[in-house]
């Protein structure tokens, strides 16, 4: 495999890159996220006990006790609970998008090193097919040794950026179902933090 990545040439080192920086990325979404899971829908429960009676120190103790989107949902709950249904409502909406952003944040470079991994693959097959006619035209014979030796080499770069592609592609969807499973229950505890509001500061 490392001699197939050193025949590979010059191109194979930026591809090398990207799939490193790719994987950097998806780590620290993974770390994020997965340290986020730590507040769930049941703690949206326990928060919607303690506005349901009136508790709001306790409430904010637990939120200060806990991290993630969720937590942060609760805490704009707590906080804005005594001014009614509607304004928790409208502060929980703006909060949400807030925590959705976080929650993609770096994604986008993800799919920038997906896309460029195999553009710079092609490129150096390109340019490596370049380079086995310069040799045909300066050996002047079209051998079979020649031009099945530079073909191969050309062909590794589009193979390796096509490898570190499904590679960061099989990262990055992992990431999205966690994020995807996180958006839904942000969106059940609002809906939750919502109705005990609604039950206990009604006006």
């Amino acid at each position: 495999m490392v001699q197939l990545f050193l025949d590979g040439g010059g191109f194979m080192w930026p591809i090398l890159a990207i799939l490193i920086i790719g994987c950097a990325l998806v780590v620290e979404r993974l770390y994020h996220l997965i340290k986020g899971l730590s507040s769930n829908l049941n703690t949206a429960n326990e928060i919607s006990d303690y506005i349901k009676s009136n508790n709001i120190k306790e409430a904010q103790n637990h939120c200060a006790n806990s991290v993630g989107p969720v937590s942060n949902l609760c805490y704009v709950a707590v906080e804005s609970a005594p001014e009614g249904p509607e304004a928790t409502e409208k502060s929980l909406d703006q909060a949400g998008t807030i925590e959705m952003a976080s929650l993609e944040k770096n994604m986008s470079w993800i799919s920038l090193c997906i896309a460029i991994a195999p553009m710079i693959g092609f490129l150096g097959t390109v340019w490596g097919m370049i380079e086995a006619f310069n040799d045909i035209k300066a050996a002047n014979d079209i051998s079979p040794k020649i031009v099945a030796g530079g073909i191969s080499v050309a062909l590794l770069t589009t193979a390796f950026g096509l490898i570190a592609a499904v590679i960061l592609q099989i990262l990055q969807n992992a990431v999205l179902y966690i994020i995807d499973n996180q958006i839904v229950t942000m969106q059940k505890s609002s809906s939750a933090l919502i109705q005990a509001v609604k039950k206990s500061f009604s006006k």
